[in-house]
């Protein structure tokens, strides 16, 4: 079982929770760090003593004193104020991502809430009992307040949980599972919105789909130069051992693996050609470059998802600082760095698919033997020029971005929200772009044949062949596309 508050979350280990491969629950230890810490928040909600959102109002009312026995009713409204996201909802998977996440920062033992309280948000994971949160309205600081507002209002019985495809009132689920609502008691909702558990969740979700992608563009890519018969050459280990960026190192053993054994790459070892374009030849510098982007971003959510991100922390009977913990600016520009990471992916993948095209060094023009009547493959790099345009244009850092709120009281926000829900967006579309290049790819090796190729490309040729035939004559390319971008979703090729 994995403790809450103690072990350490990683992005694997989140989703073997989310996925119910993995339990998550609490020890006596756990439990004595959260209730040590409430009862120190206990005694500062009792003293003449002002402490931010513990016994005064929130943002610009933090001069406002507020007695004891209003606490409760604050905290309420702190989230039903707060809850006033818009859009769509966001995937339930994210929701629970959401959950998980704070489940562990509460944990911790800095957030002076109660242990019933985490109890019920662990029963929420454990019972798939998910919220529906809107996608839009959190400037990422005070950390995600607007969709963290809705993932809590059900502890009282108020917003919506999913119930499969449906929307229920949260009042009904609590009844149904025989919960009576919370009753939040000081400092709770603060401890409960403040933190970047939306930023987090979207940088969870988007680092295990980009990293499958990284490893999936690079047998694409592979696939591409084997169909274009270019030269393994730039991929010799001497070479870049003398620029050793960690993504390079990588990328470049992955290609000479993935060239193992070629007939293909030894029938032309000797031709009269000098180099290949450099969206063949560069792969490992530029493939490379968007993975070490990946390492960037992995390394820094795995900080943030094992850290206490909410307001104020408390750390004595006496002290309870008002910090700055909640701000996404960490998660936020490593966000939009990643985002154009991915995209970069796709734009490579984009000339890749052009070159294929050009009916070069054996290929036929469009790869149609029977071009003019036929315009084989000529429409679907228009495709891909579309999804590398849309994506260049959600590379836009947001976190380069900021507008005041709270009366100026936050004057400075990160924007991270935008930045993981478009960093989402780009990895959809690269999904797309290269399900369209192995779609080339696989019609310009059958150009090659009788060659043979290495084994780990024969097996992902196979698979693309088992869903689109080659084309000899025009069709309806939709379906076929269609199901290559199912196959890249599922992750059915072998990468490794």
């Amino acid at each position: 079982m994995f403790i809450y508050g103690i072990d350490k979350l990683t992005v694997d280990k989140v989703l073997e929770i989310a996925s119910g491969k993995e339990k998550g629950g609490l020890t006596d230890y756990a439990i004595a760090k959260v209730n040590e810490c409430r009862s120190k928040v206990e005694v500062m909600a009792n003293s003449n003593k002002a402490v931010y959102g513990i016994n005064t109002g929130f943002g610009p009312l933090c001069d406002v004193k507020i007695s004891p026995e209003e606490t409760s009713l604050l905290q309420k409204n702190l989230l039903i104020t707060h809850a006033v996201g818009v859009g769509n909802p966001i995937d339930k998977d994210l929701s629970k991502i959401m959950l998980i996440c704070k489940a562990h920062a509460l944990s911790r033992g800095f957030s002076g809430i109660r242990l019933e309280v985490i109890e019920r948000i662990i029963y929420f994971i454990e019972n798939d009992l998910l919220p529906v949160v809107p996608e839009q309205g959190s400037v990422g600081a005070s950390g995600d307040l607007a969709p963290l507002s809705h993932l809590f209002l059900p502890l009282f019985g108020e917003g919506e949980f999913w119930i499969g495809n449906d929307i229920i009132p949260a009042k009904e689920v609590l009844k149904a599972h025989k919960l009576e609502p919370i009753e939040l008691a000081a400092k709770e909702g603060l401890a409960l919105i403040n933190g970047t558990q939306f930023i987090l969740a979207h940088a969870i979700k988007g680092l295990k789909k980009m990293e499958y992608l990284l490893d999936l563009a690079d047998v694409a890519g592979a696939m591409s130069l084997e169909g274009y018969q270019g030269s393994a050459s730039p991929f010799k280990e001497l070479l870049h051992s003398i620029r050793p960026f960690k993504g390079n190192l990588e990328v470049a053993g992955r290609m000479r693996m993935l060239f193992e054994n070629s007939n293909n790459i030894k029938s032309h070892e000797n031709c009269e050609r000098v180099q290949d374009p450099y969206s063949m030849r560069c792969i490992p510098q530029v493939h490379g470059a968007s993975r070490n982007a990946y390492y960037h971003l992995s390394e820094l959510a795995e900080i943030e998802m094992n850290s206490v991100t909410d307001n104020p922390i408390v750390l004595s009977e006496t002290e309870a600082i008002s910090g700055g913990n909640f701000h996404g600016q960490p998660l936020a520009m490593a966000l939009d760095y990643a985002s154009i990471a991915a995209s970069e992916l796709g734009n490579i993948a984009d000339r890749r698919c052009y070159l294929l095209l050009e009916g070069k060094f054996g290929l036929p023009r469009l790869l149609t033997a029977s071009g003019g009547l036929n315009s084989g493959f000529m429409i679907p790099q228009y495709t891909t020029a579309a999804l590398v345009t849309e994506n260049k244009s959600l590379c836009f850092p947001p976190s380069a971005d900021s507008v005041p709120t709270s009366l100026g009281q936050e004057d400075h926000v990160s924007m991270g929200s935008i930045s993981g829900r478009k960093f989402n967006q780009i990895l959809g579309n690269i999904e797309k772009i290269l399900a369209i290049e192995l779609m080339y790819a696989a019609q310009a090796m059958e150009f090659r044949r009788p060659n043979t190729f290495s084994v780990i490309l024969e097996q992902n040729f196979k698979i693309i062949r088992s869903k689109v035939a080659k084309l000899e004559e025009d069709r309806i390319l939709k379906d076929d596309i269609n199901a290559l971008i199912q196959l890249v979703k599922n992750q059915a090729f072998i990468v490794k």
